[in-house]
């Protein structure tokens, strides 16, 4: 009995120094960390705010939808697996790809209509429609498009919004990034922010 009162204490004692610190230290140490300067945008979603409000995050991807399908001003995102349509938009509350391979019937079924979709929106032939404006990430939620499908939207953003395609292509070109650290990754366009300025310069 003796024996067993010490086990159950000492289990008791494991119990409440791995509760402490799993449940107390280690979130205020993660909490902490997520405070640095440079580190707390990317914790805190990387809001975008406009006049005090915020109007999206600077790393969740969602789809704008134009009230007007006909005379569409917006960059649009990469599609989402989880749109009811070929295009979107997607639900940003919920983040899963198609998980369905290259060569998947449907898969390429729903690659061609998007393809369609695009070039049909766009006004160009199938061919010169990008990858990454007909497959959908893993994620569903990429903030970033490829220059070649941002430079693919550029004509109908410019006829759209009444603004020079020369003015469009500058707001394309400011918010394109790079390669991280001149090597890593491909250049991206961040499409909320691009859109922001498109707004502003309409």
């Amino acid at each position: 009995m003796n024996n067993l009162l010490k086990q159950s204490l000492a289990g008791l004692r494991v119990l409440l120094v791995l509760t402490v610190i799993t449940g107390v230290l280690y979130p205020l140490a993660v909490w902490g960390i997520g405070r640095v300067p440079g580190l707390q945008a990317n914790a805190e979603g990387s809001i975008i705010t406009r006049n005090g409000q915020a109007v999206g995050s600077a790393l969740i991807g969602v789809d704008p939808v134009a009230e007007d399908p006909a005379n569409d001003p917006w960059f649009h995102t990469r599609p989402s697996a989880l749109a009811e349509g070929p295009l979107g938009p997607g639900d940003p509350s919920s983040s899963l790809g198609s998980n369905k391979s290259a060569v998947n019937e449907d898969y390429d079924a729903v690659v061609a209509e998007r393809r369609a979709a695009v070039a049909a929106r766009e006004g160009v032939a199938p061919e010169q429609v990008p990858a990454d404006a007909v497959t959908a990430s893993a994620s569903g939620l990429d903030p970033q498009i490829s220059p070649a499908y941002a430079a693919l939207q550029v004509a109908r953003v410019a006829r759209v919004t009444g603004l020079s395609e020369a003015v469009v292509r500058d707001l394309v070109a400011a918010g394109t990034t790079g390669r991280g650290l001149g090597v890593l990754g491909d250049p991206a366009v961040n499409v909320l922010q691009v859109n922001l300025a498109v707004r502003a310069a309409g």
